[in-house]
């Protein structure tokens, strides 16, 4: 790859604001797991309406933030790592109640947690060269989907144990492919490749 190829489709202009709607947006999914778990413990560990309607906006959340930081030219650096992170954490603490549960296996938060991680030290590798954060990619966000698919099916329907079991491995193939497309951008990246 030529050093000043582009690799993502288009350059898109990256602004350095700190208080957009989409990162508010963001911000709030992170917080999202603390009043899901509270109202799940205070129902006797039921699952009730409150928290499928904070699990829902948990879920939409991630496509909202996006569309209104194109919506409204908000695209920023802190967006760039908010977004992702805000996955990340709302992920982590979900799947960390889960095995607590009993619904996850502990296993499985382990790859979760190092795959992350991963991605997580690479981004900071390129912060430190290149001065920014790379935007996620579409094959992780398919990822995030289908790891949200899992936990949602999961925690509401613990009893649908064919259906868990298929989007547990749908998800960890996912998980594995799109960690292999970080890699590569990650790669290009460190040999130069431009990026929004």
């Amino acid at each position: 790859m030529k050093t000043n190829e582009h690799i993502d489709d288009k350059k898109i202009p990256v602004k350095g604001e700190l208080y957009t709607l989409s990162n508010l947006i963001s911000f709030s999914r992170a917080l999202i797991p603390i009043p899901i778990i509270a109202l799940h413990q205070a129902a006797g560990e039921e699952a009730t309406i409150a928290i499928a309607v904070l699990v829902a906006y948990a879920f939409f959340s991630d496509y909202l933030d996006g569309w209104a930081a194109r919506k409204f030219n908000q695209i920023s650096e802190f967006g760039k790592v908010m977004d992702p992170l805000a996955d990340k954490i709302t992920a982590g603490i979900m799947f960390m109640y889960m095995v607590w549960l009993g619904l996850i296996p502990l296993w499985f938060l382990l790859f979760l947690i190092l795959r992350d991680g991963l991605i997580l030290a690479g981004s900071l590798m390129i912060k430190r060269q290149r001065g920014k954060v790379a935007m996620s990619t579409i094959s992780g966000k398919i990822a995030v989907n289908v790891l949200a698919a899992y936990g949602i099916v999961a925690f509401f329907f613990p009893g649908f144990e064919l259906t868990i079991l298929v989007l547990k491995w749908g998800t960890v193939t996912f998980m594995s492919l799109s960690f292999i497309r970080y890699v590569q951008r990650f790669i290009e990246i460190r040999q130069g490749a431009e990026f929004n």
